[in-house]
């Protein structure tokens, strides 16, 4: 979630911060490469890592009265920082917010946590339906947001309800019908909620059967992926009726190369970093991609990652 603000951060409104929040819950000119899976970007100007409900609402509630620009960070998997970095407010929301309970057939899970610690706890309680989503390296905030999906499975298919905050600070329960959610969208993605919690719905499993399946579906995932180098996953959305890595692929554009970003030779649907990349780098690779492949086959490439910061995009 990003809202537009027009101040710049004062040294008042940094004693804010820590004043409400606490000095060990504040970072100023933090580096954002620590915190992307891309392992690139530049200082985000505040950086606050809420423990509760409250101090979030705390948070959005100083950037609002300060107009503030501000985002929301889980995992920083699906996500480009500009080498300047952000001039504005970081809301972490992983290392702290990450509770995950099991509840009969039901995993009640905070937005910060992982979505390998989901699949774990689904695992451990021998419900299956979560398999799927085990190798997404995200956290369940992102991934409703998104409809996050690989492997024919997709958050739609196992949420119940989740817990937002809206733009007003209210908090509300959405139900799984009215979450309108598609191919990486949702009503909190257009309506610009926080996510704050979700209830998912498992059935009753075989242990070893799902044990099996996650071994199956992380194996395809090493031999298919570039676990091995820093990136934002697939890099593209899927074109409807074709395969973002494959029209790459056809267009001769495996292991291109700027700077120190690559389309993978692994699989041509990621953008890796193979050592030292800056986000331009990636930005003019992505933006030459996008070129080629709507030349030779007359179809835009439209990023699946999220640029935050200022990008020369066209």
């Amino acid at each position: 979630m990003k809202d537009r603000g027009t101040k710049s951060v004062n040294e008042d409104i940094k004693q804010k911060f820590c004043r409400e929040l606490g000095e060990e819950q504040v970072l100023f000119e933090e580096p954002m490469k620590r915190h992307t899976t891309f392992r690139i970007g530049g200082p985000a100007e505040v950086f606050v890592m809420p423990k509760t409900i409250e101090q979030i609402k705390t948070a959005v509630r100083i950037c609002r009265e300060e107009d503030l620009d501000w985002f929301v960070l889980g995992n920083g998997s699906n996500l480009l920082v500009s080498d300047q970095g952000y001039r504005g407010v970081i809301i972490q929301m992983d290392r702290n917010i990450g509770q995950v309970t099991v509840e009969g057939t039901e995993i009640h899970a905070s937005a910060g946590a992982l979505l390998s610690s989901i699949a774990s706890a689904a695992r451990k309680a021998s419900l299956t339906g979560f398999e799927f989503a085990g190798g997404i390296p995200g956290t369940l905030g992102g991934a409703v947001v998104m409809n996050a999906g690989a492997y024919g499975g997709e958050l739609k298919d196992v949420l119940k309800e989740v817990t937002v905050m809206d733009r007003d600070g209210e908090i509300r329960i959405i139900p799984a019908d009215e979450l309108e959610m598609g191919y990486r969208t949702s009503i909190i993605k257009t309506a610009g909620y926080l996510v704050l919690s979700a209830v998912i719905s498992l059935e009753e499993g075989d242990g070893e059967a799902i044990l099996i399946r996650t071994r199956e579906l992380n194996e395809k995932r090493s031999e298919k992926q570039p676990l091995e180098y820093p990136s934002a996953g697939s890099t593209f959305k899927r074109p409807e009726g074709y395969f973002a890595g494959k029209l790459i692929m056809d267009s001769g554009l495996r292991g291109y190369t700027v700077g120190g970003a690559m389309v993978s030779e692994k699989h041509c649907g990621f953008v890796i970093n193979k050592g030292g990349a800056t986000a331009s780098d990636v930005c003019e690779l992505m933006n030459h991609v996008t070129e080629v492949v709507r030349e030779k086959f007359g179809v835009t490439l439209e990023p699946e990652v999220k640029f935050l910061g200022e990008f020369d995009r066209r």
